[in-house]
């Protein structure tokens, strides 16, 4: 059974935070009360998904931030592909020292260790430094599919008999398998199509290619607004103060009451990243996510500043691998990254 993990038990377990005895120049002589840390060059943030998605709207606004806060450039660096797998791992591979850092997600970062045989990066191979946001995933439709509630969308499944298709931002991402969990608990069928992320799914959505999609609510909000798409349900049990006339799906049906399911998005840096550049980067997180703007611009895009320290963010993140770990586990769903 997939269940949201509540804040206050997901953010419970705290973890030692990886960090290493040795500091690059200019770091070891710095101490607790010394001046906080900031990067000599140029920082990249690495979005493992196409633009236009959630990843990528958070990370193009923790960049803005960055660059005002630190005075250096910092820019975004796309780079989708194997569930979030590839710019995931491109992170794990740069150097330790600040200047590359990872805005991860649910799929790379929880969900990919069980789902891929041939990962190429364990969890110990970057350090949490704090969640960013949280949200439901939404189920959206083409508006030439009939359903107006969720059991006539399950009606309609069952007489296509496979013949309708859904979109997903990428394999193993939790809008895949929300669909694949879905499909399961209604005995339904449909065949899925990935694509390298949430911009071009909406795109062949919206032009009736494919006929359904469970995205970010963040992303899909304003195609639900401008008529383009319609909602049937949210993914999390409790409903979202955007969108007050969306049921949670597991409301709907009774072979649907277990369906709970929220995403997240978060920052990571390498393995062996020293702990004063990590602790910048997070106080420079909560200065962020604590701006009255960052509040407002989040609630706008349907989801919840979501900070944490990188203790209690290590500790949410190995809580969400483990619960991943047992529904795969149990559905013995196992792909390739190629």
């Amino acid at each position: 059974m997939i269940r949201r993990l509540s804040r206050r038990a997901a953010l419970g377990g705290a973890a030692t935070l990886p960090m290493t005895a040795l500091l690059p120049a200019g770091l070891s002589a710095q101490s607790s009360g010394s001046a906080a840390w900031k990067p000599a060059q140029a920082v990249k943030i690495v979005v493992p998904a196409a633009p236009g998605g959630t990843t990528d709207i958070v990370a193009r606004l923790l960049a803005a931030h960055l660059q005002q806060a630190w005075g250096q450039s910092c820019v975004v660096d796309n780079k989708s592909g194997a569930g979030g797998v590839i710019g995931s791992n491109e992170v794990v591979k740069s150097a330790p020292d600040g200047s590359t850092i990872l805005m991860g997600n649910i799929g790379p970062q929880s969900i990919g260790y069980s789902l891929y045989r041939n990962m190429p990066y364990t969890p110990a191979s970057l350090i949490p430094v704090s969640c960013v946001l949280t949200a439901p995933n939404v189920l959206v439709v083409h508006p030439s599919v009939p359903a107006k509630t969720v059991p006539e969308f399950v009606a309609w499944l069952k007489a296509q008999n496979g013949k309708a298709s859904y979109a997903s931002s990428g394999t193993g991402q939790s809008p895949h398998l929300s669909a694949a969990w879905f499909l399961q608990l209604t005995g339904t069928k449909a065949e899925h199509i990935p694509y390298r992320g949430a911009a071009p799914a909406l795109q062949d959505l919206t032009a009736g290619v494919t006929q359904f999609f469970f995205d970010n609510l963040t992303t899909s909000i304003e195609f639900m607004r401008a008529g383009k798409l319609r909602a049937l349900g949210l993914t999390s049990k409790e409903r979202n103060p955007l969108t007050p006339e969306l049921v949670p799906i597991c409301e709907t049906m009774p072979e649907l009451k277990p369906f709970d399911v929220s995403t997240w998005f978060g920052v990571f840096l390498p393995a062996a990243t020293p702990k004063p550049i990590v602790d910048s980067l997070n106080a420079q997180m909560k200065a962020w996510l604590d701006d009255a703007g960052t509040k407002e611009r989040f609630k706008t895009m349907a989801g919840f500043p979501a900070y944490g320290t990188p203790e209690q963010f290590n500790g949410f993140v190995n809580a969400q691998i483990a619960l991943w770990k047992s529904v795969i586990d149990k559905e013995g769903l196992k792909l390739d990254v190629n």
